[in-house]
């Protein structure tokens, strides 16, 4: 069991349970998944560049990442149906946990200029994303080793019923809101 997975037991759901009124231990909110998304629009010309970013994708999330094909095709961007542009990983359970960890203890710090992140980013549901302008923060990837920086999208899927409960179970486990 993930070390986050063992505090959300024992500390977040009491501690939720009081905050928010709650009578029950499963009404209190839980993180279902979370899904990193890497957009690779520049692999429509150099399809290497795909593989870099699915080298990158599995270091990060230690999860092999599912390529994304377009659906229609765009004659303005070059872009015919078919051609891969993305590719995203759906993270659940132990491993979940496991990169939540790592991204609030050890990558966030990491990046320039950070105060926290936006605590406006939920969407009316819960569940809160989050961009990423640069892969590097996290320790997995080389600086040297890279080709290119890319950014990504980091979706955390949660049970609350409204923001304010997402923001508490966020919080709860040590989001580093912005004041």
């Amino acid at each position: 069991m993930a070390r986050l997975q063992t505090i959300y037991r024992e500390k977040i759901v009491p501690q939720l349970k009081a905050e928010l009124g709650l009578k029950n231990p499963m009404e209190v909110p839980k993180i279902t998944k979370i899904t990193v998304n890497m957009g690779v629009g520049e692999a429509v010309a150099d399809r290497k560049l795909m593989d870099s970013a699915v080298a990158d994708l599995t270091k990060i999330t230690g999860q092999k990442p599912l390529i994304c094909k377009s659906k229609k095709a765009i004659a303005s961007f070059k872009l015919r149906e078919g051609l891969a542009i993305g590719c995203k990983v759906t993270l659940r359970g132990a491993r979940m946990y496991e990169f939540l960890d790592r991204l609030i203890s050890v990558a966030m710090p990491r990046i320039r200029d950070f105060r926290g992140v936006s605590p406006r980013a939920f969407d009316g549901r819960g569940n809160y994303t989050l961009g990423v302008k640069e892969q590097i923060i996290f320790p997995e990837i080389q600086y040297d080793a890279i080709d290119q920086v890319r950014g990504m999208d980091i979706t955390i899927t949660t049970t609350a019923r409204d923001n304010a409960q997402g923001r508490a179970l966020l919080t709860a486990f040590n989001f580093p809101f912005r004041k």
